[in-house]
Parts: C-alpha cells; sequence; structure tokens
C-alpha cells in the first residue's frame, strides 16, 4: 500500500487505517456518526492526499479536454473549476473529476484515487492533438478542510480573503507560511469550507497550523467512512458504485454536465445525443425507506408486485435524517420523485420513496 504524507499523523490519532485505492487510510477516528456531526457542525479536516492530479498545459489544452470531458470547458475562466466527466467509446463513464482552469493554456484535472492510472492512459492514448500532459499525483498533497466554522479560523493563516472566493472558484497564494497552495472553495460533503492543495514536504507544517487554528472551533480529524455519508446524504455520486464505465451521464442524471453545443466533439458525443432524444432505459434516484432498515449497495429494488426494477449503488443510515437513504438505478418511470419502490433487505421488502436528491437540505 503506498502512504499519504499524513499516514503517521493518522496512526497517532489512533485512526482506524485500511486500504482503500492503494493507499493506506484513516476510515475512522471517533466514530462515522461524530465525525459526520463534526463536519456538518462545526469543521473537520479530511486527508484526500489519495486523489489524483493531471495537469494539461500547452496551446492545444482546450482542444483536447473539449474532446475529452463531457462539459463546456471553453465557458470556464482562469479561477474557476468544473465538474464533469471523461466519457468511453460506448458512452460509459470513465471517471468522474473536477477541472480547474489555472492559467491561460493550462489546466488541473483532480480525478479519483482508484482510478489514477486508468484515467492517465485514457488522457495519453487520446491525446492525438499533442497537449503536454503531466501526473503530479505523487507531487500533490491535498486537505478538505469542511464545516460551516472552516472559513473563521482559516482566515488567520492567510492574508488571502476567503470569503472573496465564490463557490467552485479557487485562488493560489500563501496559507501559514506554505507558498503556492491553491486555495479551493470545492468539496464533497455539502457543509462548505475549502480543499487546499501543496506540495508534499509541507504536509506537517499546514496539519499543525490548521489543528492549532481550529482547536477553539472543535477541529477533529475526518476518516473516509464519514466522507461517505456525508456525500451520499448530498446526493453526490461516488465512481465504483453510482457511476463507472457502463453508466451514461445521462442516466446518471448528469445531463447537466454533458454539453451537446456546436464544436464540441467529445468522445461518444453522438451516442449520448441517441439517448437524449430516444430517452433512457435507467435512471439514478435517491430514495429514503418508510420503514426501519439500511440499505446496503447491490441490494435489489422491486416494485409493489416484486418485480425486480432496479439496484441500490450507494446506502446508509443517515446520520442526520436517522433514517436510511440511498440511491440506484430504476425504470424511468419509477424514478419520478414520490413513486414508492421497496428494497430488499434479507428476503423482506422495505417500502421506500423516492426524493428529490440532496436528502439534507
Amino acid at each position: 500500500m503506498k502512504n499519504t504524507p499524513f499516514s503517521e499523523i493518522h496512526k497517532s490519532y489512533g485512526a482506524k487505517m485500511s486500504e482503500f485505492a492503494g493507499y493506506n487510510m484513516p476510515i475512522e477516528y471517533t466514530g462515522i456518526i461524530d465525525e459526520h456531526l463534526t463536519v456538518v457542525q462545526g469543521v473537520g479536516v479530511f486527508d484526500v492526499s489519495h486523489m489524483g492530479e493531471f495537469w494539461v498545459k500547452g496551446p492545444n489544452a482546450l482542444p483536447l479536454l473539449q474532446k475529452l470531458t463531457s462539459n463546456n470547458v471553453a465557458l470556464l475562466p482562469v479561477g474557476k473549476a468544473q465538474y464533469s466527466c471523461l466519457v468511453n467509446e460506448t458512452g460509459g463513464i470513465v471517471d468522474d473529476l473536477v477541472l480547474y482552469h489555472y492559467a491561460p493554456e493550462k489546466y488541473m484535472m483532480v480525478v479519483n484515487a482508484s482510478n489514477i492510472q486508468k484515467d492517465w492512459d485514457w488522457c495519453v492514448q487520446h491525446n492525438d492533438l499533442n497537449a503536454t500532459l503531466e501526473n503530479a499525483s505523487d507531487r500533490t498533497a491535498q486537505l478538505a478542510v469542511q464545516g460551516p466554522k472552516a472559513i473563521d479560523f482559516l482566515q488567520k493563516l492567510t492574508d488571502i480573503d476567503l470569503s472573496s472566493i465564490p463557490y467552485y472558484h479557487f485562488t493560489t497564494g500563501e496559507m501559514a507560511g506554505v507558498k503556492e497552495v491553491i486555495i479551493s472553495n470545492t468539496g464533497y460533503t455539502g457543509a462548505g469550507g475549502f480543499e487546499l492543495y501543496f506540495y508534499p514536504e509541507y504536509a506537517q507544517q499546514l496539519w499543525d497550523a490548521i489543528f492549532d487554528a481550529g482547536a477553539e472551533f472543535g477541529i477533529k480529524p475526518i476518516g473516509l467512512g464519514a466522507r461517505d455519508t456525508l456525500r451520499l446524504e448530498m446526493g453526490y455520486p461516488l465512481y465504483g458504485n453510482d457511476l463507472d464505465d457502463t453508466t451514461s451521464p445521462l442516466e446518471a442524471g448528469l445531463g447537466w454536465i454533458t454539453k451537446f453545443i456546436d464544436g464540441k466533439d467529445f468522445i461518444a458525443r453522438p451516442i449520448l445525443e441517441a439517448q437524449k432524444a430516444n430517452g433512457i432505459t435507467r435512471k439514478l434516484c435517491g430514495f429514503e425507506l418508510l420503514e426501519k432498515g439500511i440499505p446496503r449497495h447491490g441490494y435489489e429494488i422491486v416494485d409493489a408486485s416484486g418485480n425486480a426494477i432496479g439496484t441500490v449503488t450507494s446506502g446508509t443510515m443517515s446520520p442526520c435524517l436517522k433514517k436510511g437513504i440511498g440511491m440506484g438505478y430504476v425504470t424511468p418511470e419509477s424514478a419520478q420523485p414520490d413513486s414508492r419502490i421497496f428494497i430488499r433487505v434479507r428476503n423482506k421488502d422495505l417500502e421506500a420513496v423516492v426524493v428529490k436528491m440532496p436528502f439534507r437540505k
């Protein structure tokens, strides 16, 4: 297993460690529910240094990204980030990602840890425009400082006015004496906060400064377990669960990042255009259980007559809502809000209602 620059720190905090995407990662410290509520109500810090970062540079960076990704990169000004995905030849999702327009003719693509090599090979394979590609994943560390109190103490560590960075925008500057930190108003929790990208040699310096400044706000380190429950309450899809090489952006409810504009001939565009014109056969939906139980990945979804109509892709007991919630692919007619579906849990069909996400408002 690979270690992040923070692995020994996690162990010193007594974290429960486990392999994730080839990395030795903290799953939980004080418990998933406690950590989840810490982020929603205060502030917590995630080590997300396992994520992948690719630089795409040069005069052909934009044309290549328009070919590779589903969203319209031409609308992305310097200093803004964009959610998007890589699409394969059959219309499935290679990976979902966040794209940063760092400087003119220079972009940073942030990809999922489990897909770093696959995504890199995909980008290299399809780089017939000779854009400059650089895999900086092993030379980039990342902390996600998430929660409504994040801005209150992070502001003490920088002269940059953090309140002036809009959602899904970023800037580069000094943080806690460390230069060239990318400070991004993004996140995967729905609780507000910032993601910080920096060189690994400054990991200890930044960690110590953040936890010293955040002590009065009850800051805690947070593991991947709570990261999963937080993203699920917000209805954010997880690659490998809700998205994969066989699911299309339209099926996954990501039509809003799939732009069929003139001049953007991205991979599998004709296939996705046909899906949009002819309709899809399955659709990702969110649901809440109306009975006591916990939906799990892989559980069958059935209709009132017991006929299989889909599969749960993500599910948990919501720490905030105190009920079972989940996502899954079902037939389009069953994916309409307020539709009643049933989750087969240990041979018992538990009634659920389809709801509009996010679950946590």
